[in-house]
């Protein structure tokens, strides 16, 4: 899989976020590492020091009603994205063509945004 995100300029993205998700009302689980050089299942390490080679880091949000947004960025430069925004609202968003860890930035405020109808920007 090519290299075409930094996984750990994400997950420095994530933890700079953290703060102001957390004080909009957010839960924000820990980050999760998949490595890919693991035998498959390629277990979940939240200890980044675990992991020689990541094709994978990811992050689960939960809001109020139950709702929750799951990112899975990979490498290679897509993401699962899948969100529960309330009991007839849920799926996957598009997430495709992410370049850089600042894309990823924008798209996860806009992520966040669509699934808890707050803003990512608070810190």
């Amino acid at each position: 899989m090519d290299r075409v995100v930094d996984l750990d300029e994400v997950a420095a993205v994530v933890a700079g976020r953290t703060v102001g998700w957390r004080l909009a009302g957010l839960e924000v689980g820990q980050v999760t590492w998949r490595d890919a050089e693991a035998s498959w299942p390629q277990p979940l390490e939240t200890d980044r020091a675990r992991v020689h080679d990541p094709d994978s880091v990811g992050v689960v949000i939960s809001g109020p009603g139950e709702a929750e947004l799951s990112v899975v960025l990979f490498r290679g430069g897509w993401a699962d994205v899948d969100f529960i925004a309330g009991l007839d609202d849920a799926g996957s968003l598009p997430a495709s063509g992410i370049a850089s860890a600042s894309d990823f930035e924008a798209r996860m405020n806009q992520w966040v945004a669509c699934v808890f109808g707050v803003c990512g920007d608070a810190q």
